[in-house]
């Protein structure tokens, strides 16, 4: 396509771009953002919206944060890439920091979550064989029903999403699902096979429209993990890093996973960077040569994970992250008082969730999504009738009633 030349609008132009010479795998809200500072965004007309995604929940700290662009930079100017060939200056002091940070002997730095889920995999099996005494190739990991971690191939044989799954198999082996907060079959999972390796799951479910499980699960899971020696492998990829209004979801119960996977935000929105942290009984079953990534722990990626987990806890975003959820908590439930369109509002911390009611001719949260960017903000709907709303931490109580304010119109001027 010549550059412009049916004279399109600015968003127009760059949306036919993508459609063009693009893989049609998204179904983006029809927005085209040119830069972003702390909780918003501005389109290519310039226009400003509150960003209430936070890509995913990678932008915790706010869009280009000055500290991880500046710790980008510098270390951007001296050294970018070597390759696990060599040592670099950065790895070693990362991993310390790391491991410190979150109190795990081992790290095994990746780049993308899912990444970080296919490691904890590895990691679990090579477990199960060298330490548990499973049989050669016998090893089964278990996974929730509404779990979702990727798209690689391992991730979408975990799935009961026939959008994530159909049509690509045949799939991984060794992989059963269980329903998500009932420890009772999740006993009986346990108990009626010795060659279970591990059970990972998200500590709150996200893609699956943030839901919270009952209080006392994740104790629940932790007790039945170490009862039959099960690992247990905490997928923080996205409610980790004070997403949830703690530095970890699994911190609200106080439980410690065998794994932890983490991503997103570990790079403040910067770059792909991922992290899986263990034990030395888990993490040095893996021997030189078993594992490994070109980028994974590269010297720009080291430095600019230190800096993201430095501003979490010197902002204290956690705590932030508590306070403005509870603001946003109680805008909506009050909204619901207001119109039937919403039938549930849930969450914890800064990733919290709708429920919109059918409101005739055929229209669904994705509707409502395009009237929110209409109106300034963006946010994105999960399995059609649910909006996630989860802001970059940093947002303040005059910024989240304003954001509430327009959900609040956009919803009842739906009825």
């Amino acid at each position: 396509m010549e550059h412009n030349s049916l004279n399109l609008s600015k968003s127009d132009y760059f949306i036919e771009l993508e459609h063009e010479f693009g893989a049609h795998n998204y179904h983006p809200i029809p927005v085209v953002i040119e830069k972003a500072e702390g909780i918003f965004m501005y389109d290519v007309e310039g226009k400003q919206y509150f960003d209430f995604l936070s890509a995913y929940s990678a932008v915790n700290q706010g869009h280009c944060h000055p500290r991880i662009v500046n710790a980008m930079i510098n270390q951007a100017q001296k050294l970018t890439l070597t390759s696990r060939a060599f040592h670099n200056n950065q790895l070693g002091e990362y991993e310390k920091f790391i491991t410190h940070y979150f109190g795990f002997d081992k790290v095994l730095p990746m780049n993308t979550g899912v990444e970080g889920g296919e490691t904890a995999i590895k990691l679990a099996r090579r477990w199960g064989y060298d330490v548990k005494g499973i049989a050669e190739n016998q090893a089964e990991v278990i996974f929730v029903e509404g779990n979702f971690w990727g798209r690689t191939m391992a991730a979408i044989s975990s799935s009961n999403d026939p959008s994530s799954y159909k049509g690509f198999g045949p799939y991984m082996p060794g992989f059963k699902l269980v329903p998500y907060n009932d420890l009772a079959i999740l006993e009986e999972t346990f108990k009626a096979n010795k060659n279970i390796c591990a059970f990972m799951f998200e500590p709150i479910q996200g893609e699956a429209g943030v839901v919270v499980p009952h209080e006392g699960y994740l104790q629940g899971v932790r007790a039945l993990c170490t009862k039959y020696n099960v690992l247990m492998i905490a997928d923080e990829v996205q409610t980790g890093l004070c997403r949830t209004g703690k530095m970890l979801a699994c911190d609200h119960e106080q439980v410690k996973p065998d794994i932890l996977i983490l991503g997103k935000a570990l790079s403040g929105g910067t770059m792909p960077v991922a992290a899986v942290l263990a034990n030395n009984e888990i993490m040095l079953t893996i021997k030189p040569g078993e594992h490994g990534s070109t980028y994974g722990g590269n010297p720009l990626a080291c430095a600019v994970a230190m800096e993201s987990l430095k501003v979490l806890t010197d902002e204290k975003l956690a705590e932030n992250s508590e306070a403005m959820g509870i603001i946003f908590r109680e805008r909506m439930t009050a909204l619901m008082q207001k119109t039937n369109l919403v039938s549930l509002v849930r969450g914890r911390g800064l990733l919290n969730a709708i429920v919109i009611m059918p409101f005739g001719n055929g229209k669904t949260a994705y509707d409502v999504c395009l009237t929110l960017k209409e109106n300034g903000l963006l946010a994105k709907q999960t399995h059609g009738d649910i909006i996630r709303f989860a802001p970059p931490l940093t947002i303040n109580a005059e910024q989240m009633n304003q954001a509430c304010d327009i959900i609040e119109k956009v919803i009842l001027g739906l009825q």
